[in-house]
């Protein structure tokens, strides 16, 4: 057994401009989820010491060995090949853990690698990201006029992060557009709750999910019990641009509109099932007609929802293709305050499918173009509300 999953937060993210997110925790199985388990224990390194040693005989400048190491374990850890597999130093981590306690200082949007260009996951609502008119989906070209070409996620975080008050340039793709555009974004501290609710006309009651974060659970618990007094009939859940976060928050979403005990995830390692999470408690909106938004910005935990809520029956899914992202990490202590965030398994929906870089396709699409976002338009809500009459 591993422990609950309060203590161990497994964290299925994209990252955070502002700060990256992260979750915590380890697992107690008998397998070893060590991603180099197949390699030796140890490697060995007198070839790095060698190459110390000729920097140190012939480099004509001084030599800071702590960068030197902080470089090292960096590309050690690239070298496995996955762009959701860092090493964070500490200070790294201290940005990390402000993100998901909804402390967050940048420009406010979620950033990955897709098909190997940097790309805009998802705005914050109502961050200067957004405000700029930073979107969903939008390849990041250039930083401050460097090249994004091989750019790690954790470089380009590190570029774009910054003191509130400062600017940051970036040369953006929109999606759908053909000629890129240079957007100057003025970064600031930003605190935004992570679940949103309000009713609609009809007896619909929303809630908007923006991040799955430590406050999370304590919210969709108050936003469906306040829903449900205000006499919700129907629920549209909006997980548009939620670029994921921690795996618990999650199950707490999906639990609040599925019956105790039903699968809300699997996770496999090396093909085989580790763990399966379930629907905990009585959910409070459980039988109400529920339609969940999705689009290009809806990664990870996101998905990990929306699946479940699909596959279990209980919700249909309006909008576009979410982003692709079917992986867990978790987040091992190393000395001195630094951390490895490590993927350590994939995770499958109820009926078995595992989204990595496809997606979740939506029963009903609808698309929202750059003429609806500029004109305020929402044609995905639209359609939930109709579908819902």
């Amino acid at each position: 057994m591993r422990p609950p999953l309060s203590n161990r937060n497994a964290v299925l993210f994209a990252v955070i401009i502002a700060v990256v997110s992260f979750g915590a925790g380890d697992r107690l199985h008998g397998q070893s989820l060590n991603p180099f388990a197949k390699q030796p224990d140890k490697i060995d390194a007198s070839s790095l010491n060698d190459l110390y040693a000729m920097m140190q005989r012939n480099f004509d400048g001084t030599i800071d060995v702590k960068a030197a190491l902080e470089g090292a374990k960096k590309g050690l850890v690239a070298a496995g090949g996955d762009p959701y597999t860092v090493y964070m130093n500490a200070d790294e981590s201290k940005a990390l853990s402000d993100d998901l306690s909804g402390k967050l200082s940048g420009i406010g949007a979620e950033i990955g690698i897709k098909n190997n260009i940097l790309t805009v996951i998802a705005p914050i609502s109502g961050a200067p990201a957004e405000k700029a008119g930073i979107r969903a989906l939008d390849l990041i070209g250039k930083i401050n006029s460097e090249d994004t070409t091989g750019m790690t996620v954790d470089k380009a975080v590190s570029k774009i992060r910054g003191k509130a008050g400062t600017t940051v340039k970036l040369t953006i793709l929109h999606v759908g557009g053909t000629e890129t555009t240079d957007i100057t974004i003025t970064r600031a501290d930003i605190n935004v709750p992570s679940v949103k609710w309000s009713m609609k006309d009809g007896g619909v009651g929303y809630i908007q999910v923006s991040t799955f974060g430590t406050d999370t659970t304590e919210l969709i618990q108050r936003a469906a019990g306040e829903l449900k007094t205000q006499g919700a009939t129907k629920a549209i859940l909006d997980l548009r641009n939620d670029g994921g976060g921690y795996l618990d928050a999650g199950v707490s979403v999906a639990s609040q509109f599925l019956p105790d005990g039903k699968t809300v995830v699997s996770e496999r390692t090396d093909g085989k099932t580790v763990d399966t999470l379930t629907s905990r408690g009585a959910g409070q909106l459980v039988g109400l007609p529920l339609i969940v938004l999705i689009n290009g910005g809806s990664a990870s935990a996101s998905e990990i929802v929306a699946g479940a809520l699909h596959d279990n029956g209980v919700a249909k899914l309006v909008g576009e293709k979410s982003f692709g992202k079917g992986s867990v990490q978790e987040i091992k202590g190393l000395t001195d305050g630094a951390q490895l965030k490590v993927t350590v398994a994939h995770w499958y929906t109820p009926k078995g499918v595992n989204i990595n870089k496809e997606g979740i396709k939506p029963d009903v699409e609808v698309k929202l173009s750059n003429e609806d976002y500029n004109a305020s338009r929402d044609p995905q809500l639209d359609k939930a509300l109709e579908l819902l009459k």
